[in-house]
């Protein structure tokens, strides 16, 4: 291991930056520059070498005290590039600098290791191989999603791609209100990520229409061989027909036998993962560190 260097945003090389996370092994799309332009409240960077390893740090600032936070629409950052082991993870986190009291982030895949100086404890992703038949990868689905998906069809449900991102966010909005904190700005970011990578090709929307009515939707970002089901709208009436069911299959169907990876980002909650999982996704674990450096008032307070 060699030198780690804490790099303030000005000052980070994008080209370099972005180089590096082209031809990473465990590259992923949230770990672009232009991403975290758009995602992270702020951002610099913990940088190996001449960046052969990079490592994002995403913060914002609290009552005077700065901290890292996972940005929205983000599943798991960390350090990105080849032949990391768990001395580099344990280096770079030691190198993150002692003005970030508090933690709570998400490390990626490839960083999936006990280490000497850190607890990690384990979240869940659910990813998909699509480099198979149509046939087969649907005969891997659960009885009970390929009757959904029938009686989808036999309601003559349907199709529509690259639908407005604007009627998807609507319908995010309206169903997580419950249970999620994101609001006008977080969508407004997305948003934007959705339209760079649109004008690429990089970005398709799905919707499951039944009678004029979205009943699914859904945005995937493509990037490292990976498509993203990023951000999902749901309306209540499409549950018991089976609409989001169809809408994945839908996305399965036009991309079998390509070599991509349909990444589900993942979810802790059981529900969700009994979902995933009834298309045949595999686990693919990954790690996530809180660590409280704050205070002893505050740290009792954040507690």
């Amino acid at each position: 291991m060699e030198s780690i260097r804490y790099i303030l945003y000005r000052d980070i090389d994008k080209i370099k930056w972005d180089t590096c996370i082209d031809f990473s092994t465990n590259g992923l799309i949230y770990g672009y520059s232009f991403y975290l332009d758009t995602m992270a409240k702020h951002w610099d960077a913990l940088v190996l070498n001449d960046y052969e390893a990079v490592m994002p740090l995403t913060w914002n600032k609290k009552y005077g005290i700065s901290y890292l936070y996972q940005p929205p629409f983000s599943a798991s950052l960390g350090i990105f590039g080849n032949n990391i082991s768990a001395n580099t993870i344990n280096a770079f986190l030691k190198a993150v600098p002692e003005k970030f009291r508090y933690w709570d982030i998400y490390l990626n895949h490839g960083n999936y290791f006990q280490l000497a100086d850190f607890n990690l404890y384990q979240r869940m992703n659910f990813i998909l191989s699509l480099n198979s038949s149509y046939e087969n990868i649907f005969a891997g689905y659960r009885k009970n999603i390929q009757r959904n998906i029938k009686k989808c069809e036999q309601l003559h449900c349907t199709v529509k791609k690259d639908i407005l991102i604007d009627d998807i966010i609507a319908l995010s909005n309206e169903q997580s209100k419950t249970f999620s904190k994101l609001g006008t700005d977080e969508y407004d970011r997305v948003k934007k990520i959705y339209t760079l990578l649109h004008q690429t090709k990089k970005a398709i929307t799905y919707g499951i229409y039944h009678k004029d009515i979205l009943l699914a939707s859904a945005a995937f970002f493509f990037s490292h061989g990976r498509a993203y089901y990023i951000l999902v709208g749901n309306h209540p009436d499409g549950k018991t027909i089976g609409a989001s069911h169809a809408l994945i299959d839908a996305f399965i169907k036009d991309h079998a036998g390509k070599n991509i990876i349909l990444d589900f980002e993942g979810s802790d909650i059981s529900s969700l993962a009994f979902f995933y999982s009834s298309f045949g996704a595999a686990e693919e674990k990954y790690t996530g560190i809180r660590l409280n450096r704050l205070p002893a008032l505050i740290k009792w307070l954040k507690q």
